[in-house]
């Protein structure tokens, strides 16, 4: 073989081994893999379990038998038949959903979406009859319905004569 050949075929091997260098160097360089991470289960600690008293126990004598006070009669307050009170809050609850009604509209947007709900609302009212609160115990599943209902139930000020603090009211939206 001709001394120009095995020249060109080293200074070949030489400048494709340089291109292929820094590759090599990486495989070899790369740092050793993690060790996988564990994890263990540990039981929550045993509850102390109290003394129980003996089993057996001095019956006879007095001054070891257990002393049994009775407990006070149950104090009950005056309050109307339930009865009574079902109907005077299902009374309340009608008067504020006339009173809401006035304030309630359908929002445009939903009309011409085609949106139809049930709205349930907690309102809580002051002492004097006032909207003091409102949440939303139920939603109808479209935040603008239930936007709807709340502001209605704010625009309805002062429920006069309400005895109850809280309210359930369902607002129904529809389409006809």
């Amino acid at each position: 073989m001709p001394l120009r050949l095995i020249l060109a075929l080293a200074l070949s091997l030489a400048l494709h081994s340089v291109l292929f260098l820094p590759d090599i160097l990486k495989r070899f360089s790369v740092a050793p893999p993690r060790p996988a991470l564990q994890a263990t289960l540990r039981l929550p600690p045993l509850p102390e379990v109290p003394t129980a008293d003996p089993l057996l126990k001095n019956t006879i004598d007095p001054e070891d038998a257990p002393q049994v006070e009775t407990p006070p009669p149950p104090v009950t307050p005056d309050k109307p038949p339930v009865s009574q009170t079902k109907s005077v809050a299902k009374r309340e609850v009608q008067v504020a959903q006339r009173k809401l009604s006035e304030h309630l509209f359908y929002p445009p947007e939903a009309v011409a979406r085609g949106l139809e709900g049930e709205v349930r609302l907690i309102v809580k009212l002051n002492a004097d009859g006032g909207v003091d609160d409102v949440s939303i115990a139920a939603s109808s599943g479209h935040p603008i319905l239930d936007n709807a209902a709340v502001k209605a139930a704010y625009a309805m000020g002062r429920l006069t004569g309400a005895s109850s603090r809280e309210l359930i009211l369902p607002v129904i939206f529809r389409l006809q």
